[in-house]
């Protein structure tokens, strides 16, 4: 996905991102390159823009009842899993804190 100006790497990179993005599971740093992205990025933010009405609606549908501890760390762990699987993190511990950058894997199709 080309969109804007933007070359495919970093759109990718943002996508895999969104929802570190939408939970503010990510560094400032970090937060404000994704912010600035969206703002320029019409294809992203129309993406961005249906991840954050999903949320919306899952807190407005889940959001009276509280569920277990042991459902919601399940959850975290299965997500984490999950983006781990698809995504090159990096985990940087330092002074400041820890710092995690999640790019989306390339995927290389066959030549035939």
């Amino acid at each position: 996905m080309t969109c804007d100006g933007h070359d495919e790497a970093s759109c990718e990179d943002v996508l895999a991102e969104v929802w570190l993005f939408l939970d503010n599971e990510c560094n400032q740093v970090r937060r404000e390159a994704l912010q600035e992205h969206l703002d320029e990025c019409g294809s992203c933010l129309e993406h961005y823009g249906i991840e954050e009405h999903l949320k919306e609606l899952l807190h407005r549908k889940c959001g009276g009842e509280h569920a277990p501890s042991d459902l919601k760390e399940r959850l975290r762990t299965s997500i984490r899993d999950t983006v781990l699987r698809q995504a090159d993190v990096t985990v940087e511990r330092g002074p400041e804190g820890t710092s995690v950058e999640v790019r989306a894997k390339k995927r290389t199709t066959p030549v035939e």
